[in-house]
């Protein structure tokens, strides 16, 4: 069997003039970087605002498992199998990040036979917007620091600057630094943090920008630092932002690649979902709509994340409506939801099956609530068998949702084409009644309990303003989080123990008794929704370790978790017991 990378660089590529034809886009209208990658020129970009926008529809998927789901390769191979069927097709991706693709992520080109080509181009430096945007990012953490050297006008406070410096790789020896040694000509000493770049605030303002002069608008409202006077300090006050900009002056344009297919793809921006919405930039979105007759994009992470921003974010900010979505699963990653361990993943297994897939079932009623109908498919693998196969269909058919198996990482195009008829069908017959699940006119606390409801099925949310210092949110307004405690009836819903309907190991009451049990050791512990990233962590400070050790005991007791030690260091000792049931974790801070 062929690798990715062999597949990719056997294949038969099209100069990107040709591809651009496709769409209607000249070769004046091209910025060539090489034979097979370009960006749109701005005046190009520019002439499209008459254009009739064409049909999206949004790839997500079931939430993320070891296995893999499938959403780039299924997104990739779903456009060329509307090639194949003669539509005017046209992908919208985001850019892959540096560090996942040397990590075990690995590359975000697709796979087999449905890849943007060439992958190797697009894994690695690309045409460098991850780099500007690098550059742009820490081009402001330097005039902060030069700012406070010759005289700090702003007077910013050096112990309250919240801007990070960032680089597009997995190094967490820099997460948290010390800057300023080796004297009074290297500024002051303090604390500084880095981020990896797909996750910093100037990749998340540059993919929700419409052009240049709105991008400039939102670098100025950056908050950079507090004053002494606990004032905000923002990037325009620095005067950083025409500096900013001119690094991000060709970044900013969209990219075009082609499919294995040669379906043309626009390809640009790439921030990660659980810091920001997780999708590629709106001007490439809007581009793609203007050009082609159906637009296939995609949304990070499982689609109560992904998929919520990008209806409740990204559409909203952006004029978008849907017109369906297509929800990805496997059969493998629903046996993993149902507590089949990796390594067994391709025994058939239908009662694990029938468990997990109710994390399937809590995305499609997730899905709906926006709207917009849903059309399921199953990421086909060779292991998966008949029987377990049939579980999906008829569990679609019970939901009123179409089904379709997929098979374009082994057969490309050719593969999709059952679930490009199904999308087709689904379209003309099931208009989208896109709207968000929340006004915003809504407090945050409405925001909150809304999402919190409705897509990881709480109870209810309390809430606390809490400081690092534990005092008033008046008096740090820079360290205050707002901390919702969720309260679940998971019992209401025995066939989804969990918020994100994921089945546990064991019963929910085994949960629940534990979760007392720490309560009546520790009165002051809270649950935290981190919405964000779609993890729920409770947090417990106890007295003294024989404490810990014996809500440790306790919880393995339950056989439905596992204890890992991190970290030592003096007085304070951290430990994590996490639940074997994805996303779930319980993380104690022992101090």
């Amino acid at each position: 069997m062929k690798t990715d990378i062999e597949i990719a660089q056997e294949a038969e590529k099209l100069p990107i003039n040709e591809i651009g034809a496709k769409l209607g886009i000249g070769p004046d209208d091209l910025e060539l970087y090489g034979k097979y990658k370009a960006k749109l020129s701005e005046s190009f970009l520019g002439s499209l605002s008459s254009h009739p926008d064409g049909k999206l529809i949004l790839v997500s998927a079931v939430n993320p498992t070891p296995a893999g789901e499938g959403k780039t390769t299924i997104s990739i191979g779903l456009a060329d199998a509307f090639s194949r069927l003669g539509k005017k097709v046209c992908l919208a991706l985001r850019e892959p990040s540096l560090g996942p693709c040397f990590g075990v992520k690995g590359g975000a080109a697709g796979g087999g036979y449905a890849q943007v080509v060439p992958m190797e181009d697009l894994n690695l430096h690309f045409t460098g917007d991850f780099h500007a945007i690098t550059a742009a990012n820490n081009l402001l953490a330097a005039m902060i620091d030069n700012h406070i050297h010759f005289g700090n006008a702003l007077r910013i406070d050096p112990t309250r600057i919240v801007w990070k410096r960032c680089m597009d790789m997995n190094d967490r020896a820099l997460r948290n630094i010390t800057v300023g040694l080796g004297g009074h000509a290297n500024g002051p000493v303090r604390e500084d943090h880095f981020v990896i770049t797909a996750a910093s605030e100037i990749m998340a303002t540059f993919c929700l920008a419409d052009n240049m002069a709105d991008l400039k608008k939102r670098l100025s409202r950056i908050v950079i630092a507090y004053n002494y006077d606990n004032e905000p300090v923002t990037a325009g006050q620095l005067g950083a932002v025409g500096s900013m900009a001119a690094l991000l002056r060709d970044a900013i344009r969209p990219n075009l690649m082609q499919t294995l297919g040669h379906t043309p793809a626009l390809v640009h921006g790439g921030p990660f979902a659980n810091i920001a919405h997780g999708c590629n930039s709106v001007r490439a979105t809007r581009a793609a709509l203007k050009l082609a007759d159906i637009v296939i994009t995609e949304a990070g992470f499982g689609a109560d994340l992904g998929a919520e921003k990008f209806m409740d974010i990204k559409c909203r900010l952006a004029g978008l409506k849907p017109s369906a979505v297509v929800l990805v699963a496997s059969v493998q990653a629903l046996k993993y939801n149902g507590g089949v361990p990796k390594a067994d993943l391709k025994k058939e297994n239908t009662e694990a099956l029938k468990k997990g897939i109710a994390n399937l079932e809590k995305h499609v009623e997730n899905l709906k609530n926006f709207g917009v109908p849903v059309v399921v498919t199953l990421n086909s693998f060779i292991t998966d068998t008949p029987a377990e196969e049939a579980i999906v269909e008829e569990f679609c058919a019970d939901h009123d949702c179409e089904f379709a198996r997929a098979t374009v990482w082994a057969d490309g195009g050719e593969g999709g084409m059952d679930l490009a008829e199904k999308v087709l069908s689904t379209i003309e017959n099931k208009p989208s009644d896109y709207h968000p699940i929340y006004s915003l006119d809504e407090t945050l606390k409405q925001k909150i309990e809304t999402i919190a409801k409705t897509i990881y099925g709480a109870d209810g949310v309390e809430y606390t303003w809490q400081t690092a210092s534990g005092s008033s949110l008046s008096a740090s307004p820079k360290r205050s989080i707002l901390c919702p405690t969720i309260r679940t009836n998971w019992a209401a819903r025995p066939d989804s123990a969990s918020p994100c309907a994921m089945p546990m190991y064991r019963p929910a009451p085994d949960l629940s008794l534990s979760s007392q049990a720490i309560s009546s050791r520790c009165p002051d512990f809270r649950n935290i929704l981190r919405l964000s990233i779609s993890t729920w962590t409770m947090t417990v400070s106890f007295p003294d370790c024989s404490e810990a050790n014996a809500i440790q005991q306790e919880q393995s007791s339950h056989g439905n978790c596992s204890s890992k030690k991190r970290s030592e260091r003096g007085g304070e000792k951290r430990l994590m017991f996490r639940f074997l049931h994805y996303p779930f974790q319980t993380v104690f801070y022992l101090r």
